[in-house]
């Protein structure tokens, strides 16, 4: 196995297209052809998680937030970044970080946290847009059957629950080929009218290349004849939050504890007590302000984030309980489901669980 396999495997969960316009995803230092030796996976990479890494013989650090997020002027050790990176490089160690891309996922930090508190139907909080495209393309009708699947088998066609969804009409195609061309339909020189299918399906955007390799591979014309657009709708399986249920309503001083319980965190910061049952909790891992209108927007009793400022919890309004768990907190339990995530893709050795705690936050 190389890097590249391990990159690859991450991204079927993780594509890097919905990672956060500001964000530093994807492979930050490394050789993606270099062989594997063994695969670290950590929340942070620090200098101690480097030396970790060495220690057990791991080439690889798969780390959830990237140790480069600004741009390095220099590497002269000057700094904890520059240290980190540095002792990789000298290591020979691969860095690989995914952050918001993980953070949209389906089953990535928010579905996480919804399983750690053990909540019941889950569905994404803010819906990314802009990440469905849509294909239409012609083809002779004869070979619309064959088209179609090798689309759908590219990834193409699946909206929601249902798969193999294609919009389709017949009609009356026209090309007259120059001395240059070579048809496989009718004679250069000549005006051919070749009955065809106008097939059309959507895809998600970080299948696009796949999906126009499967549309070359199997259409039977020279020139191929169709048009990707991007589309406004949400998708549904990706984005930022999540919203579920707990099977029974609590109190919210009950909840509170519940959450301190499961989450692993000394404290909670939080608004006031509005004094009604809990039973639908919004969730969002890491820095999640933005996100308040949407968890009230949803009818939230409960929102559940770290990285509140004074003023963020005078947003509550008496309409919804904010609990900031703290940043770490909330996201310290996603190493263990990317390690759950890569043993099921990489079968032939331990993906190794970082011991390292890189919490900087110390609670007297």
């Amino acid at each position: 196995m190389i890097v590249q396999d391990v990159i690859n495997h991450i991204e079927e969960f993780a594509p890097l297209a919905y990672a956060e316009d500001f964000d530093n995803v994807g492979l930050l230092v490394g050789d993606k052809q270099q062989k594997v030796t063994g695969i670290l996976v950590t929340l942070d990479t620090l200098e101690s998680v480097v030396d970790e890494a060495i220690s057990e013989k791991c080439n690889v650090i798969v780390s959830f937030h990237p140790i480069i997020f600004k741009g390095l002027k220099k590497l002269n050790g000057k700094n904890y970044v520059e240290r980190a990176v540095m002792k990789a490089i000298k290591n020979d160690i691969a860095i690989y970080s995914m952050h918001t891309a993980l953070d949209n996922a389906i089953n990535g930090v928010n579905s996480m946290i919804c399983d750690r508190l053990e909540l019941i139907n889950k569905r994404i909080l803010i819906p990314q847009n802009g990440n469905i495209k849509k294909l239409t393309t012609y083809v002779p009708a004869a070979e619309a059957d064959l088209l179609r699947t090798a689309l759908f088998k590219a990834g193409a066609g699946k909206i929601g629950n249902y798969s193999d969804c294609s919009f389709n009409i017949d009609g009356i195609g026209t090309f007259n080929g120059n001395k240059e061309s070579n048809p496989t339909k009718g004679i250069k020189g000549t005006i051919h009218k070749e009955n065809e299918t106008k097939i059309t399906v959507t895809f998600e955007k970080h299948l696009e290349s796949r999906i126009l390799k499967a549309l070359f591979k199997n259409h039977s014309y020279e020139e191929v004849a169709y048009e990707v657009i991007s589309l406004e709708n949400k998708n549904q399986a990706i984005g930022m939050g999540m919203i579920a249920e707990l099977p029974e309503s609590l109190s919210e001083p009950k909840f509170l504890d519940y959450l301190k319980t499961k989450m692993n965190t000394p404290c909670i910061r939080h608004s006031a007590f509005l004094n009604k049952p809990v039973k639908k909790i919004a969730v969002l891992g890491g820095s999640g302000s933005f996100a308040i209108q949407a968890a009230k927007a949803a009818g939230a009793d409960v929102f559940v984030t770290s990285d509140l400022k004074y003023h963020d919890f005078f947003t509550a309004e008496d309409s919804i309980l904010l609990a900031d768990i703290g940043h770490y907190e909330s996201e310290q339990f996603t190493k263990n489901g990317l390690v759950a995530l890569l043993t099921k893709k990489i079968t032939n050795f331990a993906i190794i669980l970082s011991k390292t705690n890189t919490n900087p936050v110390k609670y007297f």
